[in-house]
């Protein structure tokens, strides 16, 4: 890249991709971000879901474009990265958001273990499956920023913490984000000479429809978190884990 193009580059709006933005946090990170001037990927399986989502910010004054993405689908994700690449020629911020709880009952004992498999295959595996195919688009940018949305039931402290508020016993979803946690913890260890800045952030019980909307946050409340790290300045964390309080323990 010549030093015209560098330049141009530069100037150019900032350029999100938010798996799972059809709806709920996802949506709202993506409008959070859009409100900020940034262009946003509108990551989501369901074609009409995803249309109208990206239709309502264009409303909204969001420069938004959707992007066809199932995170357990190799060839999806491909053609994903490809589609921000030909829409907008860099990345500037991934919020892989997309997840799922694989449904319930969970308890260990009895817990049909597709269920498990599905949690890991969407909540894990899809993370780095997205994460390794937008890398190179990650390393155009000045100042490239990984967020991943995980849950205050990964923290092993708060779950072994007596009385911390963590939820029902859950063998399918509460493992597949401390999966999740350590996986942040991995990337960021490799990525460390590098300027790509990487965590994990919890966005609280928040009333979506994963949880039957029982949350006690809005999904703007439970975005917050999610655009602070992805908007972090350079020098800012690495390899941790954030709440809108602060640090959560691992």
């Amino acid at each position: 890249m010549d030093a015209m193009s560098e330049t141009n580059t530069a100037h150019r709006p900032q350029v999100a991709l938010v798996t799972g933005a059809n709806k709920g946090i996802g949506y709202e990170i993506a409008a959070g971000l859009g409100a900020l001037g940034w262009t946003v990927g509108v990551g989501a399986r369901n074609e009409e879901r995803r249309e109208s989502a990206v239709e309502k910010l264009r409303a909204a004054g969001v420069d938004a474009f959707g992007v066809p993405l199932d995170v357990t689908d190799d060839a999806s994700v491909t053609a994903a990265a490809r589609l921000v690449e030909e829409q907008a020629g860099r990345l500037d911020a991934l919020v892989n958001n997309a997840g799922i709880t694989g449904g319930g009952p969970q308890d260990p004992t009895t817990v049909d273990v597709d269920r498990v498999r599905a949690a890991v295959e969407t909540n894990v595996i899809g993370v780095i499956r997205v994460t390794n195919a937008l890398l190179p688009l990650l390393r155009r940018s000045p100042s490239p920023r990984i967020v991943n949305v995980s849950s205050s039931v990964g923290s092993l402290t708060l779950q072994t913490t007596p009385g911390a508020e963590v939820g029902p016993v859950a063998v399918a979803y509460s493992p597949s984000k401390t999966f999740l946690n350590a996986v942040t913890v991995q990337y960021a260890k490799e990525l460390a000479d590098t300027n790509i800045l990487i965590n994990a952030v919890c966005p609280g019980y928040t009333a979506t429809d994963l949880n039957a909307f029982q949350g006690v946050r809005t999904p703007q409340q439970g975005a917050a978190p999610a655009i602070r790290l992805a908007t972090v300045p350079d020098g800012g964390p690495t390899g941790h884990f954030f709440d809108d309080e602060g640090k959560v323990p691992w």
